[in-house]
């Protein structure tokens, strides 16, 4: 199932944060993805079926930065005066159809800058969880999706690494070197 909503804007503020993720202020969007990116606050889901698969999205034609690229369940920012508890249960809705619940793992900084059109540079929250719900995506923000099976997508990674976002390939190796207890929980058979 499908659903067309849009979600998100370039004009939404999101909130810029120091390296300890203490808010410093507000920005747009879009001014938060020029030139080499302005560090904000930012969440990434992995979301995992009964027969521990992992939903991945391919992002939407429209995006700015990795358009038609594979990506993890769902990455997105709490806005201006939203805590990351609200936000993650906003987005997973509007995106996905989805109310998982979801277990925070870590938070790790990056920056990526995609082509010349921008960058992303985010402090990132990263969530696991899980979803008996087949997704009703947003084609706003997706254009496809699948549940796959980790060794799948592990190969996907070793063939295609340019099909997939940035902060997908550096979360998935931290979760598979750092949290692979947390990880069999949801996919025992990684």
């Amino acid at each position: 199932m499908t659903k067309t909503e849009i979600v998100s804007s370039e004009q939404e503020a999101l909130i810029l944060v120091n390296e300890r993720d203490e808010p410093t202020g507000h920005l747009d969007k879009s001014a938060c993805h020029d030139g080499e990116g302005i560090r904000h606050r930012a969440f990434s889901l992995f979301i995992f079926n009964n027969a521990g698969e992992l939903l991945l999205q391919r992002r939407a034609a429209n995006k700015r930065l990795w358009p038609n690229y594979w990506s993890n369940s769902c990455c997105s920012h709490p806005r201006q005066g939203e805590s990351m508890e609200l936000a993650v249960a906003r987005r997973q809705q509007q995106e996905l159809g989805l109310s998982a619940q979801l277990q925070y793992l870590y938070k790790f900084e990056y920056q990526a800058s995609y082509k010349q059109l921008g960058s992303e540079h985010e402090l990132c929250s990263v969530y696991i969880g899980h979803s008996e719900i087949e997704p009703t995506i947003n084609t706003t923000e997706i254009s496809e999706w699948c549940w796959i099976d980790p060794e799948k997508l592990n190969s996907m990674f070793e063939e295609a690494p340019e099909t997939m976002t940035p902060w997908f390939k550096m979360e998935w190796e931290r979760l598979r070197q750092n949290h692979l207890d947390e990880l069999r929980v949801y996919s025992p058979q990684i």
